[in-house]
């Protein structure tokens, strides 16, 4: 390599250095923000993640708290206290005290408490679904049987989570209007679905029976 090559090729590297160096000045802020954006970051994460733990576990003694009274209005009355930060968290608490309410005999308060929560929007499908449920198995002696089979035929509908329990509602109804052919073809298909539990195929079962028909277990049970 010639002097000149060599000159040059010293001058190049100088210019990149002194490039570099610049740059670092001018734009190496952003290389320290994003450290301490992603350190900051990780520790608000574990920051957040701790509080919800503290806030779980805060709500959980206070309704234990709450629910150890004896007393059914005494646990109803102990429950409007407990302050909850999440609708989620809010609905549980509801739920219970909507519980209560109805073992003290505060049967309307309690549909109050529980129809609010199913038309809670923040609240998530399955909360509003059994306070919904709920709210109509504490009105079997006061909303007349075809709003009650209304409501509960939108609970049975596919997909549902309690789709099962509102059918066996809806034989219930069928029972009381007298239509027990109606009432053992619901109860059937309960028992033929496979998503059904062995509390429910129990009660199924025997109300088939005491309907004068034959419980007809899944082609699975099915013996032969």
């Amino acid at each position: 390599m010639s002097d000149i090559d060599h000159f040059i090729e010293e001058v190049t590297e100088e210019v990149r250095r002194d490039r570099l160096f610049a740059l670092y000045k001018r734009y190496g802020w952003i290389a320290a923000l994003l450290v301490v954006l992603l350190v900051g970051g990780a520790a608000f994460i574990e920051y957040r993640k701790a509080q919800a733990v503290a806030e779980a576990q805060r709500l959980g003694d206070d309704l234990i708290a709450a629910l150890a009274a004896d007393d059914a209005a005494a646990r109803a009355a102990a429950l409007i206290g407990v302050e909850a930060e999440t609708p989620g968290a809010g609905a549980v608490v509801q739920l219970a005290q909507a519980a209560a309410l109805a073992d003290s005999g505060q049967t309307d308060a309690a549909v109050v408490a529980l129809e609010t929560i199913a038309a809670n929007g923040e609240v998530a499908e399955i909360y509003r679904q059994i306070a919904a449920f709920k709210a109509l198995t504490l009105q079997a002696d006061s909303l007349p049987a075809d709003d009650r089979r209304l409501r509960f035929e939108a609970l049975a509908r596919p997909g549902t989570p309690l789709r099962l329990l509102a059918e066996e509602q809806l034989a219930l109804i069928d029972v009381s209007e007298g239509e027990t052919e109606a009432a053992l073809t619901r109860l059937q298909a309960i028992l033929q679905d496979a998503e059904t539990g062995r509390d429910l195929q129990q009660r199924a079962s025997q109300l088939i029976v005491a309907l004068g028909g034959t419980p007809q277990p899944p082609p699975g049970n099915q013996q032969g």
